[in-house]
């Protein structure tokens, strides 16, 4: 099987510091590793649609922005038979090695409402610092799912430039 991936970065400002939400997974038969919201795509399903789904589903947060969103353009109306979107991601990522066979799209977003305590396979959705973010991957970085483990220290490096310098490593060539 091959799977396509929407996930979230879902950033607030508190005090004048960067929060994201993590959860933990609680899916059955897996670790209870942490995870970004986000899940599969449905078929023929929006990448945006599908963000604001597995926010909704996970969280109980609405998406009320989505960084890149207005850079979204699709075809409709050109072919009645097909429609096509591009929007631009904050980072892409794509499994080249070991675990599912899947592509996926990080979108950084910001949302309200109140957190669930236990979402779609997940539970305790909460807000983390990026200062604790950054903290918790340098010293444990398989407490997080494998795919967002990378999101995040792209994240870290290219976002907020904070990322601990024993993971800062140079791309493979």
């Amino acid at each position: 099987m091959f799977y396509v991936n929407t996930r979230a970065i879902v950033e607030r400002d508190r005090d004048g510091k960067t929060e994201i939400i993590i959860q933990t997974r609680n899916k059955p038969n897996e670790p209870k590793q942490l995870e970004l919201p986000g899940g599969r795509v449905e078929k023929f399903e929006s990448l945006l649609t599908a963000l604001r789904r597995e926010i909704k589903e996970e969280t109980g947060l609405d998406v009320i922005w989505i960084e890149g969103e207005d850079t979204r353009i699709d075809t409709d109306g050109i072919n009645p038979n097909i429609v096509v979107e591009c929007v631009r991601p904050f980072t892409a990522y794509q499994t080249i090695k070991g675990g599912i066979d899947s592509v996926g799209y990080y979108f950084i977003c910001k949302a309200e409402g109140e957190l669930l305590q236990e979402g779609d396979q997940t539970k305790n959705p909460r807000w983390v610092s990026v200062d604790e973010l950054a903290e918790r991957i340098q010293n444990d970085p398989l407490q997080f799912i494998n795919i967002d483990c990378a999101a995040i220290m792209f994240y870290l490096k290219h976002r907020v430039n904070v990322l601990p310098k024993s993971i800062d490593r140079e791309e493979p060539v």
